[in-house]
């Protein structure tokens, strides 16, 4: 008897079938069943899913000899089904990677609840991809499982009956079957979630669904959104069949009325004619099923009343107000918006006829992110060494709070910002000022670069769309021709710079400002920044940081990171650190384990790398840093020919690598679980990778910048670079933990060609 017996019905999906059947039998929970059903379905569905039956034991396919809809489909799949649990899931949706294997272990450790609410999200045709607005009960603490009197809440949320895992027996004692018509859920999750025994909630997104563009016109218009009646008649029949739930009908009344209403505001649900007549069904079914005593929310309060009395006239009117107020206000808006641009280029003219000040330096990093990177430790090396200057750093309001108190705030596109930017002396950014810039004669522009390059940059990307997407070189070559100052970390970093960025600017090889705190941070920063992040003692921190994929819209983990807990123990704990350009945490992963941290949001990653005992990265610039602390270095290179054939890398990373290397998450498992991560193979690999990559980061870099470019002193005069013999950085929390506690001791293997390179 399978773990789980997945039901998809199958109807006109022939596009998206087979993505949605792969994402079924590709979990990395194969304990399950597919019930694939046609319901008479009369293109190519029939065919897809007994060429998918024939390859794989655990298709199970149904056909019906004609159309029975989506409820009649399900029910044919229930009858079949022989799972501990039943999934739903539409022929053109998907279940998300390792959704079964998340649901799985929340099942095991709530003892086998009757119903498992998760979260989904929408897949637009356009590619976007939206989490749900509604999950906030998914997120609450407290008891599981528990019961719905316990947490009425769930029954606000969609009524989708793929956001839900059912235990089969709990279904069949209960008689559970979906009905016919439109709107089939609702008859279905309200009586499974009143009648449950024991319910639990998974925060995570297991289901894609699936938004078709023809989805969104009028072509959905007519009446069989009258089925909604139906569903409620039968939703408030079960409730009078059984007077133990009479206690829910207050609640299932406000959900009718919202959802009456709902569909009754959107013009894309109903014609002209039939929306009067909808309303008019709506007002006798409020009076039907009304629960005297029991007001709506004052929020929703006079929706409900119009619906309640049939009044369509005055909805609409109320409708077309709200409308053309919102419309007036967005027009106004746009007018002030115009205004106000007009103003501060006004305002930048007159600015730049004024005198520059010597005495200002702005500063800004990735566009408007808070005080990080080498403009952050060059900002800092100002205030220290050339005390004369007044700085100010260029963030968006929401970073404000990482600046420090000596630097002024400015925040972008504002007169403040534009007077900066006109009368600064010196201009210091890691990635590109406003495109808008003048700079004029006298101004110092430097840009410090935001790491070792790996992967191509500037004009390297001319012969690669998915990288280049749809950057204007010309004017990125108008911005190099700015550029006074460029920092260089090593020989590698000049001569990649020079080329992709031709200009005639100096190169400064001083080193990289933001890696100076490796040499000057003590155990005792370590330890406070490991408290303040919540890392168990005794445990090893790795940190999690992999760079973005130029082929990818969204963030993608290539690793299960639940898994590889639960494989490695609980000697260990994930820094987990999504890349900056998605803006936002790797929304796909589960972050079910409580040793999983989430440091997407957290400001400095140079801090991270403090607190953490080893990094795993795969083409991200941070190995270059990383390898100061001389902390051990693992490379997760599963799509490495993907990667490479869309952005390019200037070497082979194979070749010379920065410490053991895994092409997948099972090798990458084994390298910490027989310690080759921290080994002496290890060890020897950095070693050639720091003399090749860090020669000029001794702590110092900062200083010599500043004092070259700011206080005019002779490069000859300038703090020599420390040999890196003589460098002596932070060590990790774990170096004086017993191998055996952090991953056992080291191993000789004989692996294949990657592995090769942890082989000891």
């Amino acid at each position: 008897m399978p773990r789980f017996s997945v039901i998809v019905p199958a109807y006109q999906v022939q596009a998206y079938l087979q993505e949605c059947l792969d994402s079924v039998l590709s979990q990395s929970y194969p304990d399950l069943e597919l019930i694939a059903v046609d319901d008479g379905s009369p293109d190519a569905c029939g065919a897809i899913i007994e060429e998918y039956a024939a390859r794989d034991p655990r298709v199970r396919p149904l056909r019906l000899p004609e159309n029975q809809g989506l409820g009649g489909a399900r029910n044919a799949g229930l009858r079949a089904a022989g799972g501990d649990y039943l999934l739903f899931l539409d022929g053109d949706d998907t279940l998300t990677p390792h959704a079964l294997r998340a649901i799985a272990d929340r099942l095991k450790e709530t003892d086998e609840p009757d119903v498992l609410v998760h979260d989904h999200a929408r897949t637009c045709w356009n590619g976007r991809t939206i989490r749900g607005r509604t999950a906030g009960p998914l997120t609450e603490l407290g008891p599981a499982p528990f019961r719905l009197e316990d947490r009425p809440a769930l029954l606000r949320l969609p009524t989708a009956a793929w956001t839900k895992a059912y235990r089969r027996e709990f279904v069949e004692r209960e008689g559970l079957a979906f009905p016919p018509g439109h709107y089939e859920d609702t008859p279905w999750t309200y009586p499974a979630l009143m009648t449950a025994e024991s319910i639990v909630t998974l925060d995570r997104v297991c289901v894609h669904h699936r938004r078709r563009r023809h989805d969104s016109v009028p072509r959905s218009a007519g009446r069989r959104h009258f089925d909604l009646f139906e569903q409620y008649d039968r939703v408030f029949a079960f409730v009078a069949q059984r007077p133990e739930l009479a206690c829910w009908r207050p609640v299932l009344f406000r959900r009718m009325v919202d959802h009456l209403a709902t569909v009754f505001a959107r013009r894309d649900r109903l014609t002209r004619r039939a929306a009067a007549e909808f309303l008019r069904t709506a007002r006798a079914h409020c009076r039907r099923h009304r629960v005297p005593g029991h007001p709506a929310p004052a929020r929703s309060r006079l929706r409900h009343g119009l619906v309640r009395l049939g009044m369509h006239r005055t909805f609409r009117a109320l409708q077309w107000a709200s409308t053309a107020r919102r419309r007036g206000v967005k027009a106004t808006v746009g007018l002030l918006k115009a205004v106000r641009s007009i103003a501060l280029r006004l305002h930048y003219r007159v600015q730049l006829r004024l005198p520059l000040r010597a005495d200002r330096a702005v500063f800004a990093a990735y566009g408007g992110r808070g005080h990080s990177c080498n403009p952050g430790a060059l900002e800092t090396a100002f205030r220290t060494h050339a005390p004369h200057i007044r700085t100010a750093w260029i963030a968006r309001p929401e970073h404000h709070h990482t600046i420090p108190t000596a630097t002024r705030r400015v925040t972008p596109d504002t007169a403040a910002y534009w007077t900066a930017l006109a009368r600064s002396t010196y201009l210091v950014d890691n990635t590109g000022f406003d495109r808008r810039l003048v700079k004029r004669p006298g101004q110092i522009l430097v840009q410090t670069q935001h790491g070792t390059p790996l992967k191509h940059m500037g004009l390297d990307l001319r012969e690669r769309p998915a990288a280049a997407r749809c950057t204007d070189f010309a004017e990125l070559m108008r911005g190099v021709d700015q550029w006074d100052y460029v920092l260089s970390a090593n020989r590698h970093s000049t001569l990649v710079w020079e080329r992709v960025f031709p200009g005639g600017y100096t190169t400064l090889t001083h080193g990289q400002p933001r890696n100076d705190v490796f040499l000057r941070a003590t155990s005792a920063d370590v330890a406070r920044l490991r408290a303040s992040l919540g890392i168990p003692d005794g445990t090893v921190a790795i940190l999690y940081a992999p760079t973005h994929r130029d082929y990818h819209r969204t963030q993608r983990p290539t690793l299960d990171l639940d898994r590889v807990l639960r494989r490695l123990g609980t000697g260990f704990t994930v820094l987990a650190r999504a890349h900056h350009a998605y803006g936002g945490p790797m929304a796909e992963h589960p972050y079910a384990s409580a040793r999983i941290i989430d440091v997407t949001d957290h400001p400095s990653v140079e801090q991270l790398c403090l607190a953490s005992d080893a990094l795993v990265t795969d083409y991200s610039s941070i190995m270059f840093d990383y390898a100061n602390l001389d902390r051990p270095i693992v490379i997760h290179a599963a799509d490495r020919q993907a990667y490479e054939a869309a952005r390019g890398t200037y070497f082979d990373l194979r070749s010379f690598p920065p410490g053991a290397v895994a092409r997948s998450e099972d090798e990458l498992i084994d390298i910490f679980a027989t310690g080759h991560w921290r080994g002496s193979r290890s060890a020897q690999l950095r070693a050639a990778f720091r003399e090749r990559f860090c020669p000029y980061d001794d702590g110092r870099a900062a200083e010599r910048v500043v004092r070259q470019i700011v206080l005019g002193e002779d490069e000859s005069a300038l703090p020599p670079v420390a040999p890196l013999a003589a460098r002596h950085p932070v060590p990790s929390s774990s170096a004086a933990l017993d191998p055996a506690r952090a991953g056992g001791p080291p191993a000789v293997r004989s692996c294949g060609p990657w592995r090769g390179y942890v082989t000891r």
